[in-house]
């Protein structure tokens, strides 16, 4: 696969999986508007975009072929772990803008580049711990 192929391929998966966040989040917050309510929104859209993102990298950007419960339990759980630093990035990026230019788009525009930058950190952190045996089985082929 090309460089550029897989930037597209990576980008509009991350497109899918935040469309499906916030889906789910509209889904869970017809039921109440409340503080407990909007917790659960985010926390149902968070792990529901994030099961979807697994899916597809695993198949689709790293052509992981791994199988079994346990084996895949523990890649979804090293994926997961791996995302922690890149939400970081995504909120710093994103608060620092709003506290220091105050307006929408400056945080939107944090917002963009903490994400641009976690995305990148993502598949980085990926590719070295999570799908490196993907990785070995494709250059031995």
């Amino acid at each position: 696969m090309t460089r550029a192929s897989l930037v597209i391929r990576y980008v509009a998966f991350a497109v899918v999986a935040v469309l499906v966040n916030l889906a789910v989040q509209r889904l869970v917050l017809l039921g109440g508007d409340t503080a407990l309510w909007f917790t659960f929104a985010l926390g149902a859209g968070t792990v529901a975009g994030l099961v979807v993102k697994f899916g597809l990298d695993k198949r689709w950007i790293f052509y992981d072929g791994t199988r079994g419960a346990v084996a895949q339990g523990r890649q979804f759980g090293l994926y997961s772990l791996m995302g922690i630093a890149p939400t970081a990035i995504f909120w710093v990026s994103e608060t620092s803008f709003w506290l220091i230019w105050g307006t929408d788009f400056a945080r939107e525009l944090g917002a963009v580049i903490g994400l641009s930058v976690g995305y990148i950190t993502k598949y980085q952190l990926d590719r070295r711990f999570v799908f490196h045996e993907a990785r070995f089985r494709e250059a031995a082929r």
